[in-house]
């Protein structure tokens, strides 16, 4: 059943808790996606048969929560991850991060690693704010983008995103690929060589660039960025079982 928790900063936010052992797992979504995505679901099935503490939520702006999605940033959704798992779980977590999930998670491992036990990111997309939008923009691009605020980007998952300029400069503040990350616990890394989004440069830049005494990065040829398929599945299931066996 969907509930509703309202952050210190003032956004309501929905979740879905499956109570059961700890260290619980928490599932953090992609841009524009919600905690009705199959992977999410997925996750909540695997934990009931396992008897695994579960959140899923929706960041302010996506699913269910409230907020529109152009105003936020990766600071508010990031601040929604971190106040939710503060309110709603008790302990360290295992984190599974899905493309910006997985960017949230990286920060939630570097600003509060208290409440991490583990982690695992499914086409994890760093710092894509820079590096895919940004970095991706012409010249023209850019100058509409400061001069009227927003730029509408085609994606091949419906309607065009609206990227705002708020989301790019705030992004260059919650960059992860330029200093340095320690991930101390079991992290695994999952990434198909078929994602359109984040490629297995970006996943292999992030392993060169993370420091930890147990990282494992997994790519899976042909499968893409949804990586939601049931082979891709069962991998973040075993993937969340290699986590688990090893705290």
């Amino acid at each position: 059943m969907t509930e509703y928790l309202e952050t210190p900063e003032g956004r309501r936010i929905a979740y879905n808790r499956t109570p059961g052992t700890g260290p619980g797992v928490v599932f953090l979504g992609g841009f524009k996606s919600d905690m009705e995505g199959t992977k999410a679901l997925a996750l909540e099935e695997w934990a009931k048969r396992t008897g695994r503490a579960f959140l899923r939520f929706d960041y302010s702006g996506h699913g269910v929560s409230d907020g529109r999605f152009e105003d936020g940033a990766i600071g508010d959704w990031f601040e929604d991850a971190r106040d939710t798992i503060a309110a709603l779980t008790e302990g360290p977590q295992i984190l599974v991060g899905s493309s910006m999930g997985g960017w949230i998670s990286l920060l939630m491992a570097r600003e509060h690693p208290e409440k991490v036990a583990g982690l695992v990111t499914i086409a994890a997309a760093p710092d894509f704010t820079e590096d895919g939008y940004w970095a991706s923009f012409d010249k023209e691009t850019r100058h509409r983008l400061e001069s009227e605020g927003s730029v509408a980007v085609p994606s091949d998952y419906g309607a065009p995103y609206i990227i705002t300029r708020r989301l790019i400069n705030e992004g260059r503040e919650r960059l992860v690929l330029r200093t340095p990350l320690a991930l101390p616990f079991p992290t695994r890394f999952l990434q198909g060589t078929a994602d359109d989004a984040v490629s297995t440069e970006t996943a292999i830049r992030l392993l060169d660039h993370a420091e930890g005494p147990d990282m494992r990065l997994t790519l899976v040829k042909g499968a893409d960025h949804r990586f939601s398929d049931p082979d891709c599945l069962t991998l973040i299931e075993t993937a969340l079982g290699e986590v688990i066996e090893r705290l």
